[in-house]
């Protein structure tokens, strides 16, 4: 059973299960909604904080900038509505970003850290690079439900194991329910985010898991974080790529439970 709040002024929120907290931040272009997969397994352990971040979703009326410092800004506010003093932490993808600036920015709310098929840079190779300069481009030209499809296309087509038919259908829809000149800025806003000079200061136990054959966020951008981050692990589900919550998701709950202590 879920609590669905709007934590006003800021965003909207679905809360989970019992425990102790534990938030789960989605990435790029979805919304809390991406973590389905794992919530039932999860809820059993923790008590979930599942929010739509700013610009997307059901926090989709809410204006730019959607910078990380931004995010992190937002999420702090949520934990401050919910009484909430601290909680573990999960980010997948650029939901990782904004994790690694929460830490960041608000050390003494963090005891622990996950981050999954997510970077510290997203543009370390010239491929990425060019990805990213023509991704804005695409989403104006095309439209936020086009640029899901093809997005999605790709998804299917390499990188690890295939996704249902049944979940690309979801996705489409979840990613098609954004705005997309907010999309526009979000992703400006992605390109911006460069951790990699400031991942020594993060000091909370720290789990990086990564696909395989992620070719979305290559096996290099958890290396970084890994080297970066003192103490961190590195967990790599073989087989899977950057849709492992999707296509592995057993393994995903696996993993963040015997890494998340309570």
């Amino acid at each position: 059973m879920a609590d669905h709040e709007d934590i006003a002024p800021v965003l909207f929120v679905q809360q989970f299960g019992s425990g102790a907290p534990l938030m789960l931040v989605h990435g790029l272009m979805v919304t809390g909604e991406m973590f389905r997969p794992v919530i039932e397994p999860l809820s059993q352990h923790y008590r979930l904080i599942v929010p739509d971040l700013r610009g997307h979703g059901r926090s989709g009326h809410l204006p730019a900038p959607y910078t990380v410092v931004q995010l992190t800004s937002d999420l702090a506010q949520v934990l401050d509505a919910l009484g909430v003093e601290s909680t573990h932490v999960l980010g997948y993808s650029h939901g990782g970003a904004v994790a690694q600036q929460f830490a960041l920015d608000y050390p003494a709310r963090v005891r622990s850290l996950t981050l999954a098929c997510t970077y510290a840079y997203n543009m370390l190779s010239r491929r990425e690079r060019v990805e990213g300069a023509l991704l804005p481009w695409l989403i104006r030209v095309l439209g936020i439900r086009r640029t899901a499809a093809l997005i999605l296309a790709a998804s299917g087509a390499v990188g690890g194991s295939r996704l249902r038919p049944e979940t690309v259908r979801w996705l489409r829809e979840m990613m098609a329910s954004n705005d997309t000149a907010k999309m526009v800025a979000a992703t400006r806003a992605t390109l911006a985010f460069d951790s990699r000079g400031r991942l020594g200061e993060i000091q909370t136990p720290t789990l990086v898991i990564a696909g395989s054959q992620d070719t979305a966020i290559p096996m290099h951008h958890a290396r970084v974080l890994v080297d970066g981050i003192k103490g961190a692990q590195l967990r790599v589900v073989e087989g899977a790529g950057h849709t492992l919550i999707w296509t592995h998701p057993d393994d995903l709950t696996r993993l963040v439970v015997d890494a998340v202590a309570t």
